[in-house]
C-alpha cells in the first residue's frame, strides 16, 4: 500500500509551487508585502547557484507544504549546520503530523551530512509554532538577537568599504 504522505526534493518544475508556498507563508506571517522573490530569482539561487534546497511535502501526490533550508557554519562546532529558512504546512493539512515529519526528515539530513545543529527562527507572536517547536525539544536562543541589513542600507554599507 502506497504511503499517503511523502517528502521529496524539489526540482525546477516546482518553482511556481515554491513561490506560491512562500507567498502563503508570508501571508500567514503578516509579511506578504515583503515578498519580492520571483520564479527567475528562485531558479537562479536554488537550482543554478545551489544556495538553498527545498523539500516538498505531499499528501497522495498533492503538495501540502515545504521546507526551504541551507547550510551555515558554526565556528564553535567547527562544522556545518542546517538553517531552516521556511517551513509551512498548508492550513487544511495541519494537525496531521506533517510538520513533525518534515522536521524529522530535515534532522535526518543534518545527521547524515555530519552537521552539528539544525536551527531556525520563529516570530515571537507565533505561539502555535513555538509550542510545536518546544514539544520537539527545540530550545529558544533568547540571549541572541538577529540583526539584518537590507536594501539601501546594505548598499550604503557595501559602499563604505575602503577603496
Amino acid at each position: 500500500m502506497e504511503e499517503i504522505f511523502t517528502i521529496r526534493n524539489a526540482d525546477r518544475k516546482d518553482i511556481p509551487l515554491i513561490l506560491a508556498l512562500i507567498r502563503e507563508l508570508a501571508s500567514y506571517e503578516r509579511l506578504a508585502d515583503q515578498v519580492v522573490a520571483t520564479e527567475a530569482l528562485l531558479e537562479e539561487w536554488i537550482f543554478d547557484k545551489q544556495k538553498a534546497e527545498v523539500l516538498i511535502a505531499e499528501e497522495a501526490g498533492v503538495p501540502v507544504g515545504f521546507a526551504l533550508f541551507f547550510h551555515n557554519f558554526s565556528t564553535f562546532l567547527g562544522r556545518a549546520g542546517i538553517y531552516l529558512e521556511d517551513l509551512l504546512i498548508l492550513p487544511a493539512h495541519r494537525g496531521k503530523g506533517y510538520g513533525k515529519r518534515l522536521l524529522t526528515h530535515l534532522a535526518g539530513i543534518a545527521v547524515e551530512r555530519g552537521c552539528g545543529r539544525l536551527e531556525w527562527s520563529c516570530l515571537d507572536w507565533n505561539e502555535p509554532s513555538i509550542a510545536f517547536y518546544l514539544s520537539l525539544g527545540a530550545v529558544p536562543m533568547d540571549e541572541w538577537t538577529t540583526y539584518r541589513v537590507t536594501g539601501e542600507h546594505l548598499e550604503a554599507l557595501a559602499g563604505s568599504k575602503e577603496k
